[in-house]
């Protein structure tokens, strides 16, 4: 090869960004030339309506004297109305004709055109006031527009036609046609130049001095980092973590070098707790949420310590519980006023004490208003891609305000003068960054997203979108769990506020205050930890295997809270198609599914309690026998160690999210797996997708593929099962809950919580409806 000649890689490379350009380009010319010619034949309707409306005019301005050449029956008559018949410019000329159809009169060009009136029109005319037909005269395409000519009686005398050459139509038409395909063919050619410059530019250069530095290191262990300007930032981190890698297998064996990265990943309670007391520097942690991670009720007479289902409270309790601090949460139990003390404080867990719980008070007024409507009747929905409406109301939004401010003050009240980090969860508490802040500049203050985060264009119709954001933006920190809705609230705040976005830091500047944006995964804890086998565990595990599981028969499991994003009514759908399509598997697989109730005072959640349970009731008729049932539907709060107990059983766990943020039952199946023996059926639309690409990934809207995803799975070989399995365990392990939490700690106190200058908004700015 000469020194002047290219690469085969980037002649490769090349040629595949020239045939993407050559697609793209072809894929916009079909399209414009359709709508062109779209264009153009309703231009020649208009310009054919046009035509007969001028005719229309036209025949009214003579119907008088023809009507008078009608009534008098002689040559003469026609003679005398003949010069007034000629035609100008486009219209050739005028007839005129009896109510036989014969013809009285006519201009000197059309002689010849009919000597009766042409059928088309005598059809036209019945029933009608006038009627049009298209024709040929002397190799032109001409217009005939005809009227009845009615005598003083109403009697019908004649017809008077209009004779219209309409060949400059189709004319026109053409050399439309014609400039289109020239423009047409111009832009296809600058798309592909613009394509293909594109794509080398940030893509192919980039890509070809990526694999020049990796052929370098590989060979002469060059010291410097990957080249700039990657196209992917992640291909930045992973380049870096693999030349990271390369060189210590260099050094110390690669065997040795994995067994360290392993054992550096692992973070453990003991290991964050050592972390948050280093960034927290004696300061307090307070976690601020909706939802108490222990609520206390009256069953029967007798105390009872329940924990609320959902990721929210399964992922930040082991955290506060290796950290300490305080969590302040809304006191939904009806025995909850009675367990805690005259401030609402109370120590948790019930059995261990780590940290401190405070329950802030609300009235049921204030719950419906703030809770179920706003927050779950508005902000749900519309980060939800779920097909439901979302409902606004103003008195809703007055008790979102009101009470996101009462949480704000019992958080400041709790901190008191001292300082610390503040972490506040999720869509119902939005207000609370910029309120906490307004009191308290110097705090830390986090805020964590745990739904995702809609485009603009569905966040515009919230009529309380700017207040929102800006209660948002009063954070230091704002996380997600995936870049992509990292991305869409960037985007949503460059499009609805006034502020500096810088995209390259992920970083939005807002009256002399920054909030960052990062992506934090969510995990879970793991189950040694959790929930150790102990002799009841035993016992449980066997109950459960005498239940559900006969010999022969395989175990299927869902765990949900029972709401209209996660899919139940197309897992059942799906699972009833799996036994029509496979009967074979009928008897030998049975699947339970674990729901809690939640939300119940919204009506669309009770709707959607009668159509699961309809639905398991159906496929339960139609298939059942007198020793096997297809779905077993469980209705009620399961505790952990039930809910242990059935993912350590189950052989299949199926999540099947309509949109998800993250979901962690995913993750928690995974870790309780200890043989590596399960199968994860996942929707694309969870975000734990993004990291289980082992599970069976599947669209639960697509009901077919889904039940063949079930077989899949109930008959996927031991081998695949066991090596799926351990991918996804190792995720699970090395990236825990204690690890998200230190990288949220982490980032959070990295970041000086002092504006710049004194704007930041007051909590009096956010209004409400008068």
């Amino acid at each position: 090869m000469g020194p002047f000649s290219t690469p085969p890689r980037v002649r490769s490379q090349t040629s595949r960004s020239f045939r993407a350009a050559v697609i793209i380009a072809v894929a916009f010319g079909l399209g414009a030339t359709v709508l062109k010619w779209h264009q153009t034949e309703v231009q020649k309707a208009q310009d054919v309506a046009e035509v007969d409306r001028r005719a229309r005019d036209l025949a009214n301005g003579l119907l008088t004297p023809v009507r008078e050449a009608l009534a008098r029956h002689d040559s003469a008559a026609a003679l005398a109305l003949t010069p007034r018949l000629e035609g100008f410019g486009k219209v050739i000329g005028f007839a005129v004709y009896r109510s036989n159809g014969q013809l009285f009169a006519s201009a000197r060009a059309v002689k010849g055109l009919a000597d009766t009136l042409p059928t088309a029109l005598t059809e036209g005319l019945k029933g009608e006031s006038e009627a049009v037909a298209a024709a040929r005269w002397q190799g032109l395409p001409v217009r005939l527009f005809a009227i009845p000519v009615l005598g003083e009686g109403g009697g019908e005398r004649g017809v008077l036609v209009v004779v219209h050459d309409v060949s400059y139509i189709s004319d026109l038409a053409t050399q439309r046609l014609t400039r289109s395909a020239f423009w047409i063919l111009f832009l296809m050619l600058l798309l592909m130049m613009l394509v293909v410059a594109t794509t080398w530019l940030v893509y192919d250069r980039q890509l070809h001095k990526l694999a020049e530095w990796m052929r370098r290191l590989r060979t002469e262990n060059v010291p410097e980092s990957p080249p700039p300007g990657l196209p992917v930032a992640l291909l930045v981190s992973e380049s870096n973590r693999l030349a990271a890698s390369l060189r210590a297998a260099r050094s110390v064996g690669l065997s040795e070098s994995e067994a360290a990265v392993r054992a550096e990943q692992s973070w453990t309670r003991d290991r964050l707790r050592t972390r948050a007391v280093a960034v927290l520097k004696h300061g307090q942690l307070i976690v601020v949420s909706n939802r108490e991670p222990y609520l206390h009720r009256r069953v029967n007479g007798r105390l009872q310590v329940t924990v609320p289902p959902g990721g929210l409270v399964s992922a930040l309790d082991p955290v506060l519980q290796a950290c300490g601090g305080l969590w302040v949460a809304d006191g939904s139990g009806d025995a909850d006023r009675e367990t805690a003390d005259q401030f609402g404080r109370l120590t948790v867990p019930p059995d261990d004490a780590r940290y401190t719980l405070r329950r802030v008070w609300l009235t049921k007024q204030e719950e419906h208003g703030y809770y179920y409507g706003f927050a779950n009747e508005g902000l749900w929905p519309l980060c939800h891609l779920a097909h439901e409406r979302p409902v606004f109301r103003a008195e809703d939004w007055e008790q979102y305000v009101k009470v996101n401010q009462r949480f704000a003050d019992t958080v400041v009240e709790e901190m008191g003068a001292g300082n610390g980090m503040v972490l506040v969860q999720d869509y119902q508490l939005a207000l609370v960054p910029q309120m906490v802040k307004a009191a308290r500049p110097d705090l830390r203050v986090g805020l964590f997203w745990h739904i995702p985060w809609p485009n603009p264009e569905s966040f515009r119709i919230c009529p309380y979108r700017a207040e929102l954001l800006n209660g948002i933006l009063g954070a230091d920190l704002v996380g997600f769990h995936l870049q992509q809705y990292c991305n869409n609230f960037l985007d949503t705040i460059d499009r609805m506020l006034e502020t500096r976005v810088d995209r390259d830091h992920f970083a939005i500047e807002s009256r002399g205050h920054t909030a960052h944006v990062r992506a934090f995964p969510i995990s879970v804890e793991s189950w040694r930890d959790r929930a150790p086998t102990t002799e009841a565990t035993e016992i449980l595990l066997a109950d459960i295997r005498d239940r559900y599981l006969a010999p022969g028969t395989q175990l299927g499991v869902g765990v949900d809270r029972i709401d209209y994003t996660k899919g139940i009514p197309e897992r059942f759908r799906a699972i009833g198609r799996f036994f029509e399509r496979y009967p074979q598997h009928r008897e030998r697989f049975t699947f339970v599914q674990i729901g809690a109730p939640s939300r119940t005072d919204i009506g669309r959640y009770r709707d959607l309690v009668t159509e699961i349970e309809r639905l398991a009731r159906e496929i339960n008729d139609e298939l059942q026998t007198d020793t096997w049932k297809p779905i077993h539907l469980l209705v009620g709060q399961a505790d952990g160690a039930t809910v242990h107990a059935f993912l350590r059983l189950a052989s299949t766990c199926i999540v099947s999210s309509l949109h998800d943020g993250m979901n962690l039952v995913a993750k928690e199946y995974v870790a309780a797996q200890e043989h590596d023996d399960g199968v994860l059926i996942l929707s694309e639309f969870a975000g734990a997708a993004r990291e289980l690409s082992d599970a069976l990934i599947i669209n639960p809207y697509d009901i077919d593929r889904f039940a063949d995803a079930i077989r899949a799975a109930v008959e996927m070989p031991p081998t695949e099962r066991r090596e799926r399995m351990q991918r996804m365990h190792r995720e699970v392990e090395e990236h825990n809950v204690y690890r998200w939490a230190a990288n949220l700690l982490t980032a959070l106190a990295a970041i000086d919580p002092m504006p710049s200058t004194s704007t930041l908004m007051s909590s009096r700015e956010i209004t409400v409806p008068a």
